[in-house]
């Protein structure tokens, strides 16, 4: 048996001894819906192209929040952190393969706290980290700690992979540019499935407290929907984002992923218009599978109880600063990410909020949203207060971190968001930096870090890093392979 395996085992034996459950009168539900891989790329959150009617309307009903960002914008750092409440330099979490209990055996996880709290806590498809799509239909690198009941639904789309296009054969497709327009119904996806699987789950569950983690596989590469889906976005309207063609020239060679050095990864404007295309239709598919659940919730007369969070693990690059794709980058893009909450009877409800906010914060308030009491030390704030006045003063910062393989030697590259600005210094600066007047210059254009006149406001953002991000690259544990 391996170490983790012995220490979820372990875990598994411990918890059950732990808290006492008990059922709160008047609960709130918690429906916890992530999405992989998605940009700030809905209707909602100002994308005048796509299609998303039911993300738009869950904006509609809860608070959206137009500035808030991720820990690490790579899948499993990310959610480790979402779900642990705490920064991947705490949990030692920087690539795709560590879990957060290597580091931390006895935390509390949130659904965690939910189930030591009298919850029945479920999770269907990804909240933790799976590898897409070869860990499709496994519990990937779950935590059985935190859940009653896991499903991991597959799909047809897992049987035919040998009809996807990559446009990157000498990648896997999980990596690649790739895509495939589907035959058959949404329901035969694992999207879709995992949608009927959850409806299943709350419409059997919903006289309990619950805590049901949602977690779609789409839009994450390879790019997978049903036809129809393709034919909502004709190619002749599919435009790739414009940049100066000097833009590359100010920013620090670490600031770009060791798998995108190159713009547009050599291809065509053609081939990378069909995967903006593919990528659209998927976030399209995956709005549909939301619409069924929101659908469901009212059905079930649940949603005067139940607290709704969508959020997805990082943003997402398609194609700006002259040719970023996917994720691993510190602009606003990838670090960038959505999060909507629904919280029954709050004031805040139907408006935006434009306060800066971060994902460690996404635990605090949901736990506070029911009443729990939270375990020490996390690294988040309690949302709440912007739940009820999302124009509130909050003077909030981001921190964000990501860890290259750089040349043989790690590079940690870190960047603080606030109102105004973006600061981002890799290896504390020895391999560069970067200062963006976000007022001015709102798609990181201008690298303002060397004009002497910024040197106080650089200063100023240096010291907002105090203790939230460490900036020190890890001598071990770390595998820059699993990257």
């Amino acid at each position: 048996m391996s170490k983790i395996h012995s220490v979820l085992v372990l875990l598994l034996l411990t918890t059950c001894q732990g808290v006492e459950p008990t059922h709160h009168s008047g609960h709130l539900n918690v429906l916890f819906i992530a999405v992989d891989d998605l940009a700030r790329s809905i209707a909602c959150f100002g994308d005048t192209l796509v299609a998303t009617p039911n993300m738009d309307r869950l904006s509609e009903m809860g608070v959206r929040f137009d500035r808030a960002y991720c820990q690490l914008p790579l899948c499993n750092p990310s959610r480790a952190s979402v779900m642990t409440g705490l920064r991947p330099d705490r949990i030692k979490v920087y690539d795709l393969d560590r879990h957060f209990r290597e580091e931390m055996p006895e935390l509390i996880t949130l659904p965690q706290l939910f189930k030591n709290n009298g919850y029945w806590t479920a999770r269907v498809g990804k909240l933790y980290h799976y590898n897409v799509p070869a860990g499709i239909g496994t519990n990937g690198l779950d935590d059985p700690a935190s859940w009653h009941k896991v499903v991991n639904p597959k799909g047809r789309d897992t049987q035919e992979e040998h009809l996807i296009t990559n446009a990157e054969p000498h990648r896997k497709i999980s990596a690649a540019l790739s895509w495939l327009e589907a035959d058959g119904a949404d329901e035969e996806q694992t999207d879709g499935l995992v949608a009927s699987e959850a409806i299943r789950l709350l419409t059997q569950h919903k006289d309990q407290p619950f805590f049901l983690g949602v977690g779609f596989y789409r839009p994450h590469t390879p790019y997978v929907a049903p036809k129809k889906y393709f034919t909502s976005y004709p190619m002749e309207k599919m435009v790739l984002p414009k940049s100066p063609e000097d833009d590359r020239l100010d920013i620090p060679y670490a600031a770009f992923a060791h798998n995108c050095k190159v713009p547009n990864y050599g291809l065509d404007g053609d081939t990378c218009r069909k995967a903006l295309q593919a990528y659209y239709a998927s976030v399209s598919f995956i709005d549909a599978q939301i619409g069924r659940l929101l659908n469901a919730i009212e059905k079930e007369g649940l949603l005067q109880n139940t607290v709704v969070v969508l959020w997805s693990d990082h943003g997402y690059h398609l194609g700006e600063h002259g040719g970023i794709w996917q994720k691993r980058c510190l602009f606003e893009q990838s670090a960038g990410s959505p999060l909507i909450i629904y919280a029954p009877g709050k004031k805040g409800n139907g408006r935006p909020c434009r306060q800066v906010v971060e994902f460690v914060d996404i635990y605090p308030t949901i736990a506070q949203l029911c009443g729990l009491q939270l375990p020490e030390q996390l690294s988040g704030k309690d949302l709440a207060s912007l739940l009820e006045n999302p124009d509130q003063p909050w003077r909030g910062s981001a921190f964000t971190q990501v860890l290259r393989p750089g040349d043989g030697s790690p590079v940690m590259g870190r960047s603080v968001r606030t109102d105004r600005w973006r600061y981002t210094e890799w290896n504390r600066g020895e391999a560069g930096a970067e200062l963006y007047h976000h007022t001015r210059d709102p798609l990181e254009f201008t690298n303002l870090v060397s004009d002497p006149f910024y040197r106080d406001t650089v200063e100023m953002l240096k010291a907002l890093f105090g203790n939230k991000v460490d900036g020190k690259v890890p001598q071990s544990p770390f595998n820059p392979a699993r990257l």
